[in-house]
């Protein structure tokens, strides 16, 4: 694409990005009266964005012409990162954190508050240095009912939990909360609690669930469980993220079990470790499953794991269609245990201490057994107020997000829908084509939460054209680094909605970094800490960067973090998380493990872990940022994968580009070589150099989609290895 600014845009540019002519004309006089009302590009660019001169029908190409051509000449390095979205002042008091602050501002702050969008960050601030006060707001905010209130918001004299004793000697059942009606948020029976469509179906109607008659679904089941397990077992979950998973995690917790968290994807292997592991006594799981128009196969490979009581629901109809083992139940039969009580719609709640652990879910385990991470009924509390203060998710929202419940975000999306009193959205099938896209569309969609390869491949398809998502208010992101052109795309279906960046892991129940829709936001990028949440960023010696100084480092924590581990299953919390982190400020800091970068103007960009980092002639960088300039240098690129390898006999390392693309192109390594490395120098470092590309099908990936970057580096180690040789 041509680089211009947004003044030399011309018909002919209009044109070619695919506009009829008398629409190109229209255009053009619109985008050179922009021009000159304002000097500076993010105006330009609001004003472009506020009147909706772009629309969702208008072809890609002309998307991508306009943004790029209105920041043309921004300097990222002296003006920060171009931003894409703004808040109004009448936004923002009409979001949840917004009227909180309008409420609580001048109480908390003093004459400091003024308004919502200005006092943001001044009380993001407030809220790490004053948990108990943000916290004892907020709980009135959810629905959390206690069955004995704690003694207080936060027991600082506990020194076991360097997270924090947070609520200490509460009791509660976090399940029920879930299904319950409530004033706080409003919460009715006849609310819509659930929403739903089979994959195939895409022409029916949307199947709905109300709460009263999920609620006496997950009863149901929770006195089947009664019949069949004895009180604290674990109990697996090993299928796809349907209505009945969601009733069947519900109806575990709610009955004092523990949920064990397996992705449908796994192996024979992965599951076995996991059930072994958790010491999990039984497992739900399906005969199939259905995705893509295909039938894979999940009781064989669950069976083959483990020896322990599984009950099968079946894929399509209500008979299981294969043969099971003698200790397994079909779920019909296990449903039918309870047929004959009166009450099996009733259930009589069990309490438990806030601290009782209700699910244990793994770290993705590249290498190893994964970390077994228990959740408790605190957990829930902390993601869903991420979700609530960040991604703004309120009473009468609808809410999806393609997820399994063997991931963290299968458990924060339950939990942040249930406890707000926002509608779960569930497609069951797969999230690949048009039909996940049509029930976006009907189902009325209003939060919509993504992962960056599901959105490449959306775009490069054009699965959604036609679709119409103008319901959705914002959409969320997380998983792995996004691409700026493919957010572009995403945003663009709904006249320009934030997309909320969220990066956090298992073991915190939520997210560190975020964006917030009281900030504006760029592409890509975290605008601020999640609430209640402070950090440093750490140079090679392990000394904190000055919080207004742009820099790259790896994220030091603050310990105090409502909602994070104190303890691991298989694993020294201590030395996993604290071993060998720096003090500051008297707090013994919390590892995490991503390389931050802060940008000039104060968002950041995660490039990646601190093992993906490399060493280009005494210069460190990341990854990530490699790869972002790369995707960029080709059309033929679909995505690329930067490692970096020390040569056979010693030396500098040599810079490797990895590279898949895109199936209607042929490019050569060599081509691609010469054009990566004058992308690399102009964009980031004139004294970079790419020393070999290679061209494959496909990158490793672990089950939950995050990028192996080491074993594409003991790829290129053998093969320089067996060069060397010859």
């Amino acid at each position: 694409m041509v680089k211009k600014s947004i003044s030399e845009v011309g018909v002919e540019d209009l044109v070619e990005a695919g506009l009829a002519i008398d629409e190109a004309k229209h255009l053009e006089a619109v985008l050179k009266q922009h021009a000159i009302s304002s000097d500076d590009p993010r105006e330009v660019w609001r004003q472009l964005v506020s009147e909706r001169v772009l629309k969702p029908s208008h072809p890609h190409e002309l998307h991508q012409l306009i943004y790029y051509s209105v920041y043309a000449n921004w300097d990222v390095s002296t003006q920060g990162l171009p931003l894409y979205w703004f808040p109004s002042l009448y936004q923002s008091r009409h979001t949840n954190l917004g009227r909180l602050m309008e409420a609580h501002g001048s109480e908390l702050l003093g004459t400091s508050y003024k308004d919502p969008i200005t006092s943001f960050s001044l009380f993001q601030k407030f809220s790490v240095q004053n948990p108990e006060a943000y916290w004892s707001i907020l709980l009135k905010e959810l629905s959390v009912s206690f069955q004995e209130a704690p003694k207080c918001i936060l027991d600082r004299t506990d020194k076991s939990k360097p997270s924090g004793a947070w609520f200490p000697y509460s009791t509660l059942n976090i399940a029920e909360c879930c299904l319950l009606p409530t004033r706080h948020p409003r919460k009715e029976d006849d609310s819509l609690a659930v929403i739903w469509r089979d994959e195939g179906c895409d022409d029916s109607a949307v199947n709905h669930m109300t709460l009263k008659e999920h609620r006496e679904q997950v009863m149901l089941v929770a006195n089947a469980l009664d019949t069949t397990f004895s009180k604290g077992d674990a109990i697996a979950i090993d299928m796809p993220m349907t209505v009945n998973a969601v009733i069947i995690y519900l109806a575990i917790v709610l009955a004092g079990f523990v949920v064990v968290s397996i992705a449908d994807s796994f192996a024979v292997k992965e599951i076995a470790t996991r059930l072994r592991v958790s010491k999990a006594k039984g497992v739900f799981t399906q005969d199939f499953i259905l995705r893509g128009g295909r039938k894979f196969p999940l009781y064989s490979r669950v069976a083959e794991a483990a020896s322990c009581k599984a009950i099968v629901l079946p894929a399509i109809g209500s008979n299981v269609g294969i043969q099971l083992r003698e200790q397994d139940l079909p779920w019909s039969d296990f449903l039918s245990s309870v047929s004959h009580n009166p009450r099996k719609n009733y259930y009589s709640t069990v309490y438990q201490p806030i601290d009782s652990t209700t699910n244990i879910l793994f770290s993705s385990g590249t290498t190893g057994d994964p970390k077994a991470i228990p959740w408790t009924h605190l957990s829930p509390i902390r993601c869903a107020a991420d979700s609530w203060a960040h991604i703004d998710i309120q009473v009468g929202d609808v809410f999806c997000w393609p997820t399994n419940l063997g991931w963290v975000m299968g458990p924060i999306l339950l939990y942040s829908c249930f406890l707000t009193g926002a509608t779960l959205a569930l497609y069951h099938g797969s999230p690949l084509g048009r039909g996940f896209g049509k029930f976006v569309q009907d189902a009325g969609v209003t939060i919509l939460g993504t992962v960056p390869s599901l959105v490449k491949a959306w775009k490069n398809t054009q699965c959604m054209k036609g679709l119409d998502w103008t319901k959705i208010k914002s959409f969320a992101s997380t998983g792995e680094a996004s691409n700026v052109d493919d957010d572009l795309w995403l945003t663009s279906r709904a006249y320009y909605k934030p997309i909320t960046e969220c990066c956090g892991g298992t073991e915190l129940s939520s997210s560190y970094i975020m964006g917030s829709p009281l900030q504006p936001q760029a592409f890509g990028a975290f605008s601020t800490r999640s609430m209640t949440t402070g950090f440093v960023i750490l140079d090679e010696h392990g000394i904190p960067y000055p919080e207004d100084q742009a820099c790259v480092g790896e994220v030091g924590l603050f310990p105090l973090y409502m909602g994070a581990t104190d303890r691991l299953l298989n694993a020294d919390h201590e030395e996993v998380y604290f071993k060998g982190m720096p003090m500051y400020n008297g707090m013994h800091l919390r590892r995490h493990g991503d390389i931050l970068k802060r940008t000039v103007g104060g968002h950041f960009i995660v490039q990646g872990r601190s093992d993906d980092t490399m060493n280009l002639g005494g210069i460190k960088t990341s990854s990530i940022e490699i790869e972002r300039v790369c995707d960029r240098a080709d059309e033929s690129v679909l995505e690329t994968a930067a490692v970096s390898v020390a040569p056979v006999n010693g030396g500098p390392e040599q810079l490797v580009i990895y590279v898949v693309l895109k199936k209607e192109f042929d490019s050569k390594a060599d081509q691609l070589k010469a054009k990566f490395s004058k992308a690399i120098q102009s964009n980031l470092n004139p004294l970079f150099k790419v020393n070999h590309v290679k061209i494959v099908a496909e990158f490793p990936r672990t089950a939950s989609n995050k990028l192996l970057r080491r074993v594409l580096r003991d790829q290129m180690k053998q093969e320089l290895s067996v060069r060397s040789r010859m």
